[in-house]
This record gives C-alpha cells, structure tokens and sequence, in this order.
C-alpha cells in the first residue's frame, strides 16, 4: 500500500508537557484519514508538526516518502495544503483576492486556476463581498480554497466544521468528498463529531495522550463495532453483579441505563435481576457507534 504521510515514533515535548510521544501512524493515497481524539490527545500539535510550523522533538514524518530530515521536504510539503485551528483567510479582501494573494505567496506564475477552485468551493459569485461578511461556513470553504491554491493532493483539515449550522455541515461535507472522489485528492481531518466524520472517513487513526493506539480502515470498523443492547432497569448496581456473573461487556450511562455489548438474551437477563431485586423496565438494540467505539477503545467506560 502507497502511504502519503508516515510517521514513526513521533515525539514532540514542550517543557515538561508531552504533547505526542512515540507516535506511529500511516495514511494511505486517495483516503479520507479520520483523526480521533479528545481535547489535548495532541492532533493538533501532530497537524502543526508535519505542516513544518514546528519542529519534532524526536522521531520522523515523511511525506511521500520523504524524510523531515531530508533537505527535499520543503518540495513535498508544496503538495499539501492546511488549514489548521482557524481559516487562514484576510477577511477584508474578497474570496478572489484571497486566492491571488496565496498564489503570490507560493509563487505560482499566473491566476489562471483561481475561477475554478471558486467554483469547486461554491464561492464563484461572492463578487466583491468582503470575507468578514461570509457566514461561518462559507469562511471554512474560502480556507479550504486558500488550500487548495497551488494543486496540492493531500489536504489536512484541523476541526473543519467545528462551529457550523446544519447547512454549513453538510457543504463542507460534500466538498471533502468531492476533494477525494472527484479529484484523487487524500484528506487528513480532525473533528470531535464523530458521528459526521462516520460519513467521511476510509480511515481511522485513533489518538490518546499523544500516540496512537489504534489505525482501522472504514470496513474493518464496521466489522468490530458490535451489536448493542442499551437496557433501563431500577438498578445498575444490581445490572453490574448480573453481568459480571454473566461476563458479559458493558458501559454505564446513567443511574438506570447501560449498554450491554454482543449477544444477549433477555428473558435469561430478566431471569438474573429478579434474584437482585431488579427490573428490566426498557431495552432497545442498536448497533455499537464510532463514538461508543472510541470511548471503549481508549477506556473511557465506566465498568466499575
């Protein structure tokens, strides 16, 4: 498999916080990499790292097969485009503008692709509207335009639809997958909706306290993610010494709700609370979801 970006034992330290440590991880050409963590896991600093805005402390990245040590890495990085935390936008220049400005930057000899970029982002008709008058979304897809200046084919995207509407979701959304199915383009995104990133993503790297501890295609997620049963009872102390006698996998929610994980049988779960005292007041099957998934994954249930 051909990886656009590949890091092995990754550390980055400040003082005496270690934001990554011993991070590994690999993104494979023409994915969609949903990058999963919580606040502080360190996706963030990682994003920072491989876009050259700082430096490792140990270990190495390499983007299409180039090191970060190697003096050629400034070459790779002028495949990618970011945008990292907030839009890299002058809000009071116009959507066009904004793209002329970034083809100065990078030193592209004309504007030639700029209407087309406009038009991909669905900004072609802003005219001479300033960027501080667009709508949170439409800010988002000026940034990604900015980005895409300059035919990059691995785009990173840091909390891309952090703080939109509804509509603003789901345009940003469709022009990721646009991004990669229409025009062959890998993308690195970041987000804590997770249930929106489950429509994006091929991929899966999961982060905790700066290194990874799990990378899992789409498929393969889906075939792990297990059948759930979400139960209210009148009990969960009495639940928990039900399914510890019946070694069965579970997370509390509440005082009176849980998720029982795998195959379960009801009227023999029934059978058990009565001898606790216990009833079974609802019960509703799902199956188990990437957010579950992660928080399993990383122990964040609450087996006690």
């Amino acid at each position: 498999m051909e990886y656009v970006l590949t890091t092995s034992a990754l550390s980055k330290k400040y003082r005496k916080f270690q934001a990554l440590e011993g991070l590994t991880m690999n993104i494979p050409k023409g994915s969609i990499y949903g990058f999963v963590g919580k606040n502080g896991a360190g996706k963030t600093t990682l994003i920072r790292v491989i876009c050259g805005l700082q430096e490792p402390t140990s270990g190495e990245y390499a983007l299409y097969g180039i090191s970060n040590k190697d003096r050629q890495i400034f070459k790779a990085r002028r495949r990618m485009g970011a945008v990292v935390e907030t839009p890299s936008i002058y809000l009071d220049m116009t959507a066009e503008d904004n793209l002329k400005q970034q083809a100065l930057v990078l030193g592209l000899p004309s504007y030639d692709s700029i209407p087309d970029i406009l038009r991909l982002v669905g900004l072609v008709n802003t005219g001479k509207k300033k960027a501080r008058n667009f709508s949170l979304g439409m800010k988002q897809r000026l940034g990604i335009a900015v980005a895409l200046i300059g035919n990059p084919d691995f785009i990173v995207l840091d909390e891309p639809i952090n703080g939109l509407d509804p509509q603003g979701i789901v345009e940003v959304r469709e022009l990721i997958l646009k991004l990669n199915h229409e025009h062959g383009i890998t993308v690195l995104i970041s987000s804590h909706i997770l249930g929106e990133l489950s429509k994006l993503a091929t991929h899966y790297g999961f982060i905790e306290k700066g290194h990874i501890v799990k990378e899992i295609s789409a498929e393969e997620l889906e075939a792990a993610c297990r059948k759930c049963v979400t139960v209210e009872v009148s009990d969960t102390k009495a639940l928990v010494r039900v399914l510890d006698r019946m070694k069965k996998d579970y997370n509390i929610i509440s005082d009176t709700q849980a998720n029982i994980y795998g195959d379960i049988i009801l009227s023999e779960l029934v059978m058990e609370l009565s001898k606790e005292r216990c009833s079974l007041i609802s019960s509703h099957e799902q199956d188990e979801t990437l957010e579950t998934y992660f928080i399993n994954l990383i122990g964040g249930g609450n087996n006690d």
